[in-house]
């Protein structure tokens, strides 16, 4: 049980009697070990260099243990510091291993992924690993998992895991995508839009990238989507780069201001010289992602005719001849 201080089975055993008699000779140990007399002189001397057994002189000889906080916990302590060292070093070792191991062979850093059933298997994965950002490019026409059956986002949001999603505009075309979009948002998802996007994009904590190698592929297709999952490397550092760039200038949205709230009440807020009631604010949003009026309406319960004639309302409080007059004066205003 000493063995992490230095101490062999044979020699704690020693040091158990010598700890239980107070003094002993190497006859009494003998005796009590059933070891031989020349075994038993050779390990009390072995404990005695280890500083764990003093001799004391006399005919016979007698021999005392040092006492075990003395003796032990030293020993112990700098050798578990030894253990810490040698864990470090050992995990340097493993990372220029790995190093060594992607530079000669690229099938440590790229994995072809072929078929939509094996690349949604590797998405629920992927998140199930991810312990701190997912980064997303959503297109529009899903490849592998259709809008709202992404159940791994809902569990990592639920477990403290960051998710920024950007949409193109062409996304919110389908039916309910609107809707899932700010049920993703109310879970804690942040989401962005953007007018195009160059490709589709899941990065997991900027350690692992799933990115098509060719275009095509959306559902419906009969070409399977062929993917390319990527390891930490220059590539991986591109995408992210990429997908930051994008972010940076995408269109926040704003979808979860009117839960509760009423279309037909909330038009009457007091207050509308200066600020927009709940159900503006969020076709603003919407507006100003480049979402249809088709799908604004679908979200918001309304019909085309009442979405366009409170578009037709904005502007006119905004002082805006045209739609993008007026995603200029709403940011100038500080709407969104």
């Amino acid at each position: 049980m000493l063995e992490a201080a230095g101490v062999s089975q044979v020699q704690e055993s020693v040091y158990r009697v010598l700890v239980m008699s107070d003094r002993a000779t190497v006859d009494d140990i003998a005796r009590r070990t059933t070891l031989t007399h020349a075994d038993t002189a050779r390990i009390l001397d072995a404990l005695v260099a280890l500083g764990l057994a003093t001799p004391a002189d006399g005919s016979p000889r007698l021999y005392r243990a040092v006492p075990p906080d003395v003796a032990l916990l030293p020993r112990i302590k700098k050798n578990a510091e030894a253990l810490d060292l040698a864990r470090t070093e050992a995990a340097r070792l493993i990372e220029t291993h790995r190093e060594t191991v992607r530079r000669h062979d690229a099938g440590q850093l790229l994995e072809v992924i072929t078929g939509a059933e094996a690349l949604r298997q590797h998405l629920k994965q992927i998140q199930t690993n991810t312990r701190e950002e997912m980064l997303w490019f959503c297109k529009a026409q899903y490849v592998a998992m259709p809008s709202g059956t992404n159940a791994e986002e809902y569990e990592a949001l639920a477990r403290g895991v960051r998710y920024r999603v950007l949409y193109e505009q062409a996304f919110f075309d389908d039916d309910g995508a609107v809707d899932n979009v700010a049920t993703g948002m109310r879970a804690g998802e942040i989401a962005r839009s953007v007018p195009t996007l160059p490709l589709r994009l899941a990065v997991a904590d900027r350690s692992v990238a799933l990115f098509p190698l060719v275009p095509g592929g959306p559902h419906g297709s009969p070409d399977e989507p062929t993917t390319a999952l990527v390891r930490d490397s220059n590539l991986l550092s591109a995408l992210v780069a990429l997908f930051e760039s994008y972010w940076e200038n995408a269109v926040p949205l704003h979808l979860t201001a009117t839960e509760g709230a009423s279309p037909a009440l909330d038009a009457e807020d007091p207050d509308t010289r200066t600020h927009l009631s709940p159900t503006d604010s969020k076709l603003l949003s919407l507006l100003v992602a480049g979402v249809a009026d088709k799908a604004i309406a679908s979200h918001l319960g309304l019909s085309r005719r009442t979405v366009q004639r409170r578009i037709q309302g904005l502007m006119e409080r905004a002082g805006a001849g045209t739609r993008m007059q007026l995603a200029w004066q709403a940011a100038r205003r500080e709407w969104l």
